[in-house]
């Protein structure tokens, strides 16, 4: 029996409240359920990591599934463009090693000191134009290792849709492995993850390989 999505509680009602106030900038009608941030966070060496950078952390799904990886000593940077939820975020992981920057990922490279070991996306990527998904993708390239990892998620529904299929091209661009994760149904639409390595700005290697990644 598929599991059923997680629940509305506090943060579910800040994400709707947010999604009405800015549907396109959110993105997300419901917080990203745990399975799917088990999904998100597995098999991309972020217990090895010193400095990891999420993006759209929201009400800080991933964040929580980041932390309980992240070995003594690390640190996550979170990017939040939303002022309400970046708010939030500093209030709820002060005194953890959680920044939070109040910015938007289109120049991530002046948000965050590089290289850094991992990126873990939870941006609304099919809510952006092609120009822009390329643009923040470039940003996410330039700014991690050359053995750097970059996970993101897609949703099911949404997933042969041109800006979906153009997301998809574009990763493959920039990434010399790709791979895409099995459905997580216990999540509010259900989802997927992808995981990517060998950044092309980086390495210069070649692009578009999909294969699976060394854990």
């Amino acid at each position: 029996m598929r599991g059923r999505p997680a629940g509305f509680t506090v943060l579910g009602m800040s994400i709707i409240s947010e999604f009405l106030r800015h549907p396109f900038r959110t993105g997300a009608i419901a917080p990203s359920s745990p399975r799917l941030a088990e999904a998100m966070t597995t098999g991309i060496g972020l217990e090895r990591a010193r400095t990891v950078v999420e993006l759209g952390p929201g009400t800080g799904v991933f964040t929580d599934a980041v932390l309980r990886r992240l070995a003594p000593g690390a640190r996550l940077v979170a990017v939040e463009v939303n002022p309400r939820l970046a708010a939030d975020l500093r209030a709820r992981y002060a005194g953890l090693p959680v920044t939070v920057v109040e910015g938007s990922a289109e120049v991530l490279a002046d948000h965050v000191d590089g290289p850094i070991d991992a990126v873990v996306s939870g941006l609304p990527w099919t809510a952006m134009p092609g120009h822009l998904q390329r643009r923040v993708l470039g940003q996410i390239t330039s700014v991690l290792r050359a053995e750097g990892r970059f996970t993101t998620f897609a949703y099911s529904h949404t997933a042969w849709t041109p800006p979906a299929r153009r997301f998809a091209a574009s990763l493959r661009a920039s990434f010399g492995v790709l791979e895409r994760g099995p459905l997580v149904w216990p999540n509010l639409p259900p989802a997927f993850a992808y995981r990517a390595a060998l950044p092309v700005a980086a390495t210069g290697g070649p692009r578009g390989r999909s294969a699976a990644l060394a854990h």
